[in-house]
């Protein structure tokens, strides 16, 4: 069935789109775009504040992705700009960022944001601007499967899609690792009140005591948090073998610090919002045998992403690209990808009408079927990825070090 176009009012207000302000065009109509074409792919991420260390490795990836295509001329006659834009972690601000990006006449899609409950402020500005918005890093289940996602799975919005795979198999997979491979049985479960944070935690809980072990107790922080002195109280007197975490490295970092100097032995488990350099950084000896899940398998063992992490570090970019650098570039590649395919579909030219373009990239991702260098890139009915790879990562010798592969056992 197709889309029905909803188009914003701030677009109305401007009248029908064209990419003739965007760039000098070949008006010869035979198809060169000899003068080209810019169109401006979004990222949207924090940028500063809590989480930029991997919203920068976001926002790097996809410029590397714009940089290769420009470099191999991927889309003829077309450059393409990559702009950036800080959501600071905050919901509100991302959905303004969707409004920027969407209203910009030479934008064709977006990438991002890094947080679930961010994404959720701006599925819907994408999908009424029928532009395609695809995440390197929500794992909330929801966001592609509705909010009964356990019982009766239904895509909201048929304009967004993500790289990276749920919160339903990483939770899954903590907990398989959790209590099959480190044998622990005790767990207490934290989260931080965010949508990923409890979502993750959630599914943990539960995976965790179908398996036969016990959540001895739960209980809840604040981002921003400083002192967690009460909650190491609790957890050393719940006698957990393990802790489990919900939410991101900012908090965590400091959580296990204050449990190590408190006595608690058990190690910190969490998900791949713990997944950054910083929180070991930040915690420092207290983070040795700390663990982590994380969305496929390392960068640095794929033989594609050999070169975009050479790119990386020779260009000095800040931030992180372990959890979701290659991601990133896949998600910008595959919307380069379904650039190229409308062009070709409209005889080598780039459709004048943005809107009538930006219709075509959302159904050409969808048709995505390549090779990443994180690994297959292609989309199921709900726009979740058919790339189910996991990895565990433990902090040994003050780094991260992928110990375990696989994907989920969900039975």
């Amino acid at each position: 069935m197709r889309r029905s176009l909803v188009i914003l009012t701030s677009v109305l207000a401007t009248g029908a789109l064209t990419l003739t302000a965007c760039g000098s065009r070949d008006d010869s109509g035979d198809g060169d775009n000899a003068e080209g074409t810019t169109l401006t792919i979004g990222v949207d991420a924090p940028l500063s504040g809590e989480n930029s260390t991997t919203g920068l490795g976001i926002q790097y990836g996809a410029q590397i992705a714009v940089d290769d295509a420009n470099k191999n001329k991927l889309v003829p006659g077309v450059t393409f700009k990559l702009k950036a834009y800080d959501d600071k972690a905050q919901p509100a601000t991302g959905q303004s960022n969707a409004t920027a990006i969407t209203g910009d006449k030479t934008a064709v899609g977006a990438v991002g944001p890094l947080n679930s409950g961010v994404a959720q402020t701006m599925q819907q500005v994408f999908a009424s601007a029928d532009m395609v918005q695809i995440s390197p890093s929500n794992t909330n289940p929801e966001l592609t499967q509705g909010k009964n996602w356990q019982t009766d799975k239904k895509r909201p919005y048929p304009t967004y899609f993500r790289t990276a795979t749920t919160d339903e198999l990483q939770g899954s997979f903590a907990a398989g690792y959790a209590y099959n491979k480190l044998k622990k049985k005790k767990a207490f479960v934290v989260d931080d009140k965010q949508t990923y944070g409890a979502g993750l935690a959630k599914i943990f809980n539960e995976q965790f005591k179908k398996l036969g072990g016990a959540v001895v107790q739960t209980d809840h922080v604040n981002t921003g948090d400083k002192d967690f002195g009460s909650l190491v109280t609790k957890i050393k007197n719940s006698g957990a073998d393990l802790v489990y975490y919900g939410g991101q490295y900012d908090e965590s970092a400091l959580i296990t610090k204050q449990l190590k100097d408190g006595g608690v032995k058990a190690p910190l488990f969490g998900g791949d919002g713990m997944f950054a350099s910083t929180y070991i950084e930040t915690a420092g000896a207290s983070a040795e045998g700390d663990l982590v899940t994380s969305v496929g398998v390392p960068a640095d063992t794929l033989p594609a992403a050999k070169t975009f992490i050479e790119t990386y570090k020779a260009k000095g970019y800040k931030g992180d690209y372990g959890a979701y650098g290659a991601y990133a570039y896949d998600a910008t590649t595959a919307i380069i990808k379904a650039v190229k395919a409308a062009v070709d579909a409209n005889n080598g030219d780039v459709p004048s009408d943005i809107n009538k373009l930006r219709s075509s990239v959302v159904d050409e991702v969808q048709k995505s079927d390549f090779e990443g260098i994180s690994g297959k890139v292609a989309f199921d009915e709900y726009g979740d990825t058919t790339n189910k790879q996991l990895t565990v990562y433990q902090v040994e010798k003050g780094a991260w070090k992928a110990v375990e592969t696989g994907t989920a056992d969900l039975g």
